[in-house]
């Protein structure tokens, strides 16, 4: 295949991925709304039954809700699985259009793909270990969400990368980056659920009537505290591989010099401050539930403008730039 074909073969895998994102969506939202349906289908069939002493009926109708919520949870996460796939293909094919042959991390838009992709793979990876099908929509949701942002905005056409990113390094510390940036998401997500679930709680107990809809089906507070701590003690070295040893190392070897206070090395280390005071919080104060998952938005926030924000508010990032282009017999950088 020429290397037009592999770029062709990426932009139209990625479009397929979407959409099928896109259906798998739907299908979890299908999925959620059902549980509202079994409670409603058995208060009347209840009252039939009562006068057809049919007590069986109920039964009957509540396993059919059952059985209609499990099917569309295996069809959401069968379509997320076909999606996930697509969208691999989709990076495959990005590398293989460059001449030569590179990994798909050269500009803004091929790292959108990479993060989407992982944060796609740890749910899918953890989904049985932590029982993380309430998770589906909500990931699932940003996936498509931050996957339409790259292609309607952010995508470009493949280039060769820039001399300073033609390094091993390259892999080395993207690959720390683009891991640690999928887990923190989905620490993320899980903090937001944990908000999300106290505040339909008090109000349940404040109502004097129990937990219903799909609410119901998040996990418990304490159990949504546990994930999202695991999460980010996994994610944490991680990322202090990549902001502290790799990065330093990269820069020495690129501009000779460790640390150039560029702003989106500060933006990194402010993020690895942030995430530091969340797990020492957690172990010597014993910061659990509310004020941990607020800190640990605090952190997700600096994180995703880390990435983005910086690409366009800062003029002076050295990490502002990803591809050359030939312009009028000129190479110039393009920032992404």
């Amino acid at each position: 295949m020429t290397d037009a074909n592999w770029e062709s073969l990426s932009n139209q895998t990625v479009a397929v991925a979407g959409l099928v994102y896109f259906l798998a969506l739907l299908v979890h939202l299908a999925e959620w709304a059902s549980l509202r349906q079994p409670k409603v289908d058995r208060e009347l069939v209840a009252a039939g039954a009562a006068s057809a002493q049919d007590p069986s009926a109920e039964e009957r109708v509540s396993e059919r809700g059952a059985e209609r919520i499990a099917f569309l949870g295996r069809l959401g996460i069968l379509l997320t699985l076909i999606a996930g796939a697509a969208h691999f293909v989709s990076l495959v094919g990005r590398g293989m259009a460059a001449d030569p042959n590179r990994v798909p991390w050269g500009n803004m838009y091929e790292f959108t793909l990479s993060g989407t992709f992982v944060v796609t793979l740890l749910y899918v990876a953890l989904y049985r270990k932590f029982n993380l099908s309430w998770m589906g929509p909500i990931v699932v949701g940003f996936v498509v969400t931050v996957l339409m942002v790259a292609v309607i905005w952010l995508h470009d056409e493949v280039a060769p990368l820039s001399e300073s990113l033609n390094s091993p390094w390259l892999v080395i510390h993207v690959v720390s980056a683009v891991i640690a940036t999928g887990t923190f998401t989905l620490g993320g997500i899980a903090s937001v659920m944990y908000l999300v679930r106290e505040r339909s709680e008090r109000r349940a107990a404040a109502a004097d009537r129990d937990l219903g809809g799909w609410i119901a089906r998040v996990p418990s507070l304490p159990a949504l505290d546990r994930l999202a701590y695991r999460v980010h003690a996994f994610a944490f070295p991680v990322w202090t591989f990549a902001v502290l040893i790799t990065g330093p190392i990269w820069a020495h070897e690129a501009w000779s010099r460790y640390w150039n206070w560029d702003p989106k090395e500060v933006w990194a280390f402010i993020t690895w401050v942030v995430y530091a005071c969340y797990l020492h919080a957690r172990a010597t104060a014993g910061w659990k539930g509310r004020r941990a998952a607020m800190l640990a938005l605090v952190g997700v926030a600096t994180l995703w403008f880390n990435f983005i924000g910086i690409n366009y508010f800062s003029t002076s990032s050295q990490h502002s730039y990803a591809v050359e282009r030939v312009v009028d017999g000129a190479v110039v950088h393009i920032r992404i």
